[in-house]
């Protein structure tokens, strides 16, 4: 959790117990530490280390911008002074996480020392007027679960914000011309979200591709690494060539500065380097650098939302929705041409030739069975949305190339959302449950609705309120 910072402001208000304030302050900052979380506080701030007044606001403000908070934490160690944690919160202009300590039993003169809860829906009305997007943590003790869960899952909100708007896109290539699903606004991505594109031509890539081979020494570790990790069905001079891809590739995204790829992967490279891009693609998904088919650009903005919301710790899969199943009337078949990771199989990946080309560097290998988030940013028109739900990987027909079947609440529903759009035939799995996550991160970027294709808006609610 450290490559995420919060600026931790915990507040009271002056006619609550002050010293009961500063004990949650301490008592708060210690089971951060106990969780991993990476913050900075504001205990040089003033003696009681507790955000309260004007002036000391703006210290805060200037702290934490210096200290590049990717989120604010907003403790209510007593009811808190809500406009100025406003205050702070529009300027900062990062994620808000909101949440007071569960009150004690008052004392036997009918005596309460904080009245933090009451605090919380002050400052929930304020923020509001501030038009300030919030994540609110319901009102709990430090060791309940719901704690450590809403905090974990907070730092992975901010993870998925912090990434999405400062993303960079390898473009290899214009799409395929058959591809007008992939076409995209390249002025409004930069102008809305800060999502930027590095467009290469196919030259660029092929001397990338030559220069790797002649002097990379990545070039033979990725040989090495497929002779080991896959069965081949390719040459030695095939293996180069899908090595030199990945190496090039990758340099590539390092030099334009990129965090996702999008290829043409055909027609054209494959007339030019004798080989499909499916293998080099899976070995970059792996680690972590995703890249996408057929210069999908919104496809790779979906597979760093979805790879941002699991913290980056593992990879995604980008697949085509296909074909029904033939028995499953509500399952349908995820598959590409082999660009999946190959952690992800159920066998020995096998790296050959795919169903419908002529060229190696396809790889086949079925998915392993299990529940997957899958998500669709995307749109037209001037308006964007993320399709998002989940799924769970069944038995189903032999495929070639990489792919799983996966079943839906409600495929006939799924079916509808995707052909009346904005979305097209592509998606993005990974192998965990991340819809709350991407769900509450729609909230902080502007102009971005969440989009759920089964009717489970009011679960993941209940969920983010800790029940």
């Amino acid at each position: 959790m450290s490559k995420i910072k919060l600026g931790y402001a915990p507040t009271r208000r002056s006619i609550f117990s002050a010293p009961d304030a500063v004990k949650y302050r301490g008592l708060t900052k210690e089971r951060l530490i106990e969780l991993g979380v990476d913050f900075v506080d504001i205990d040089d701030i003033n003696e009681e280390g507790l955000l309260y007044n004007d002036a000391d606001m703006q210290r805060i403000l200037e702290k934490f911008k210096a200290e590049k908070v990717d989120g604010l934490f907003l403790p209510h160690c007593n009811f808190g002074t809500e406009y100025v944690c406003a205050r702070l919160a529009k300027e900062l202009g990062v994620p808000v996480l909101l949440w007071g300590p569960r009150d004690e039993r008052p004392d036997e003169k009918g005596i309460r020392l904080r009245d933090s809860q009451c605090g919380l829906f002050a400052t929930g009305k304020v923020l509001r007027r501030f038009q300030v997007p919030f994540t609110y943590l319901t009102n709990c003790r430090l060791t309940d679960p719901e704690f450590e869960r809403g905090v974990k899952d907070f730092l992975k909100v901010c993870n998925v914000v912090k990434t999405f708007y400062h993303t960079r896109i390898l473009q290899i290539a214009p799409r395929p011309f058959d591809f007008w699903t992939t076409m995209c606004n390249e002025g409004e991505l930069l102008e809305r979200f800060n999502i930027q594109l590095s467009p290469i031509p196919m030259p660029e890539l092929t001397k990338a591709i030559r220069v790797a081979k002649e002097t990379d020494p990545a070039v033979e570790e990725t040989m090495e690494y497929l002779r080991k990790h896959a069965i081949l069905e390719v040459n030695e001079q095939e293996l180069k060539n899908i090595a030199a891809l990945k190496v090039a590739m990758k340099n590539l995204a390092d030099l334009y500065g990129c965090n996702a790829i999008a290829i043409q992967c055909w027609n054209a490279l494959q007339d030019e380097i004798g080989i499909m891009p499916c293998c080099a693609n899976s070995l970059l998904t792996e680690e972590k650098i995703p890249v996408v088919c057929e210069t999908d650009i919104h496809g790779a903005i979906t597979s760093i939302m979805v790879q941002a919301a699991a913290m980056d710790e593992q990879p995604i899969f980008f697949a085509d929705w296909t074909v029904r199943h033939p028995d499953n009337e509500n399952a349908e078949l995820l598959q590409h041409c082999g660009p999946w990771p190959f952690s992800i199989a159920q066998e020995k990946p096998t790296l050959g030739v795919p169903l419908a080309f002529d060229y190696p560097g396809s790889v086949r290998a079925l998915a392993k069975y299990g529940d997957v988030t899958l998500a669709r940013f995307d749109g037209d028109n001037g308006e964007y949305s993320l399709l998002l739900g989940r799924a769970k990987g069944v038995e189903g027909p032999y495929n070639n190339g990489t792919y799983l079947w996966v079943e839906v609440e409600n495929l006939k529903r799924l079916e509808a959302k995707i052909v009346e759009g904005p979305y097209i035939h592509h998606c993005t799995g990974i192998y965990a449950d991340v819809v709350p996550v991407l769900y509450e991160a729609c909230k902080y970027i502007k102009g971005l609705k969440p989009d759920l294709y089964d009717p489970i808006e009011e679960e993941i609610k209940a969920y983010l309120r800790g029940e």
